[in-house]
Order: C-alpha cells, then sequence, then structure tokens
C-alpha cells in the first residue's frame, strides 16, 4: 500500500478517528519544510476547522514562514479561525521576522474593522520584530498612520526608535508623542547606566554578589523597555555587571534575549554568567538553547541548570531526539537531574497523548 501524501495526512488533522489525527499530528511535525508548506496551503484552501487546525499545528512547528499566512486568517470571516490565526502568532512571537510585523502593521492601518485592528494591535505589541516597520510607519504621509505607529512606539518604548521618534519631530500630528516618547527612553537609559555604575563601582568581592540582586530589584520594574540597554550590557567587561544584565533579562522574559544570551553561554568565560545565562534562558522557555543545554548536561556546575532549563523548554517535541537519554538520567545519582529528566520523559510520552510510532501498522506515514 502506497504512503499517503503529507497534503492526505495534513486533512487528516480534523479527522473523528483519534489514531489519524495522532498520525497527522506527527508527519507535520516530522515533515520539515514541506509540510510546513502544505500547511500554509491548507490555510489558503481548507474548511474552517481545518484552518483551525492547521494554524495552531503551525504554532506547535514554530516556523516563521507561516507568519504571514497567519495574519491573513485575521480577515478570515469565521470567528474561530481569526481566532486560531490570533493564537499562533501570539504563541510563535519570538520567532516572526519583520515581514509578518510589517504584515500586521498594515492591517492595523488599512482594516476598517474595530475587532481586527485591535488583534493587530496586541499582537504588534508582543512581537519584538515589530519595531522596524512601526518605524517605517512612524514616516507614513498619512497623519492616521502616523499617529497610530506613534501610539505603538510609545506603548513599546524599545530604544531602537530613537531616530524614528527624532525624524519624526517635524511632523505636526506626532510632534508631542515624540517629544514625550523621547524623554521616556532618555530617562530610562540614564536610570539603568545609574545603577550599573554604582554596582560597578563596588569592588569588594563578598559584596558584589548582594549589589548585584539589589540591583536587580531596582531595575526589574522597567521590564521590556529595558531589554534592548540590557543586551548591550551582556557585553560589559565587567562580569558582575553581565550577570545582572543576564538575570534582569531572564526574569523579564522577553525573547529577545534569546539569541544574546546563548551567546555568553558559548562565549562567556565567567561561570557565574554561564550559570545566570542558563537560568535566564530556562525562564523563557524558548526552544532554540535546547542543543547548548544537552552540550552542558555533563559539565558539572552547569547540568542541573542545564536539566531545569530543559524542562522549561515549552515546545517539548523538539526534545524528542534526546528521549533515550533523559530515559538514562531518570537513575542519575543527582536527585534534581533525575526528577527534570523524568517530568521530559513524561511529557515526551504524554505528547499527543501517547509516544509517536506507537500505533503500530497504522504508522506508516511520511
Amino acid at each position: 500500500m502506497p504512503k499517503e501524501t503529507i497534503e492526505t495526512l495534513i486533512s487528516e488533522l480534523v479527522h473523528e478517528e483519534d489514531w489519524r489525527r495522532m498520525r497527522a499530528t506527527a508527519a507535520c511535525l516530522s515533515g520539515g519544510p514541506r509540510a510546513v508548506q502544505a500547511l500554509i496551503h491548507a490555510l489558503e484552501t481548507g474548511s474552517p476547522a481545518l484552518k483551525a487546525e492547521t494554524a495552531a499545528m503551525l504554532a506547535r512547528v514554530n516556523d516563521p514562514q507561516a507568519g504571514v499566512p497567519l495574519v491573513g486568517l485575521l480577515r478570515d470571516e469565521d470567528e474561530s479561525v481569526r481566532k486560531a490565526g490570533a493564537s499562533a502568532l501570539e504563541h510563535m512571537a519570538g520567532v516572526l521576522g519583520e515581514t509578518t510585523a510589517a504584515a500586521l502593521a498594515s492591517l492595523l492601518y488599512e482594516s476598517k474593522d474595530e475587532g481586527i485592528r485591535v488583534t493587530a494591535s496586541q499582537l504588534l505589541g508582543v512581537i519584538p520584530n515589530a519595531t522596524a516597520p512601526l518605524c517605517e510607519m512612524l514616516a507614513h504621509q498619512d497623519p492616521e498612520a502616523q499617529i497610530m505607529a506613534a501610539t505603538m512606539l510609545e506603548h513599546l518604548l524599545d530604544p531602537r526608535s530613537v531616530d524614528a521618534f527624532i525624524n519624526a519631530m517635524g511632523q505636526p500630528a506626532v510632534r508631542d508623542i515624540a517629544v514625550r516618547t523621547l524623554k521616556k527612553l532618555s530617562a530610562i537609559r540614564e536610570r539603568i547606566e545609574e545603577v550599573f555604575d554604582a554596582l560597578r563601582a563596588i569592588e569588594e568581592l563578598s559584596e558584589r554578589e548582594e549589589a548585584r540582586m539589589s540591583t536587580v530589584i531596582n531595575l526589574l520594574a522597567i521590564g521590556r523597555p529595558s531589554v534592548e540597554i540590557l543586551i548591550e550590557y551582556l557585553e560589559d567587561d565587567d562580569w558582575v555587571i553581565r550577570e545582572a544584565a543576564a538575570d534582569l533579562l531572564g526574569k523579564i522574559g522577553d525573547v529577545r534575549a534569546v539569541e544574546p544570551l546563548m551567546q555568553r553561554l558559548r562565549v562567556d568565560k565567567d561561570t557565574g554568567v554561564k550559570e545566570l545565562a542558563m537560568k535566564s534562558l530556562g525562564l523563557i522557555g524558548d526552544a532554540r538553547p535546547a542543543q547548548l543545554y544537552i552540550e552542558a548536561i555533563p559539565i558539572r556546575p552547569l547540568r542541573v541548570y542545564a536539566m531545569e532549563a530543559l524542562a522549561k523548554v515549552k515546545d517539548v517535541e523538539v526534545l524528542r531526539p534526546y528521549k533515550e537519554l533523559f530515559d538514562r538520567l531518570r537513575t542519575d545519582r543527582d536527585g534534581l537531574v533525575a526528577y527534570n529528566s523524568g517530568l521530559i520523559a513524561d511529557k515526551l510520552e504524554a505528547l499527543d497523548g501517547t509516544p509517536v510510532g506507537s500505533q503500530g501498522g497504522q504508522d506508516d506515514d511520511e
């Protein structure tokens, strides 16, 4: 019997039989770029139920190529499809690129439907790559577009918008917003610099750790507007500053910090910085550092942090290739390593209600 195509398997995501739905899910998760393209096609041609299920599957696959097609669902006439599209975009916020953000910005400006505009606005507020398209929109000739962009950028308070706001000072429609936002951004940077300079001035090793914790408490309330500045401080020459920046980025939990923290984990010579970078990545829960965690397991000062971070990865499917390792570590002498290994192994077994491949003769998918 010939194997069924990925397109046929995708159509079974809404099949009434459980084993067919699970087989389709397994095929989508392991199908690579071909599966992503087929899922995107199903967004355009499927029934409302299949569109909604496909959107959820694309969120699990987490491929940024799906961003713009998912934005298209926000215009769908079926409410369940619109909600599924918005939910998928929110789930994928950390990997979506500027093209998707630009599509949302256009929707914010062009749509006459207030519900769609509200949804687009909310999604732009959680997508880290929204700043550049909004800065371009700030230079639009239409004052209404300028105001929409300026309002969103004032909410985001991203230091990367400084130049755009300076250029917008000559636009009457947004001059007041530009002045107000630039003052806020300047105050944020000055506050962070002041607190970090005070931390840097402490020379006694015994006092530095306590001062670092106080610094984190002091700056944590700034939240997301501090992320880009804190990323700069990850490159600081002083290890205690890098530790404080890494600690803060994890507690804020913004996905913009994932790649910079991964770089600290790769190259930093200070073990304390590596530890805090790994703990912070674990708090964020992104799947991208999974391989780095695996590589850190044999390193004694890092192995517990690595296992804890692995247990917090939200997209558990990426850990499936390491299932045998987690099963083996269930009996590790270190109780925390054994405990977290068991948690991960149990999550993998519970994925889709059953381990992939347990359907016997039915497991003939791609």
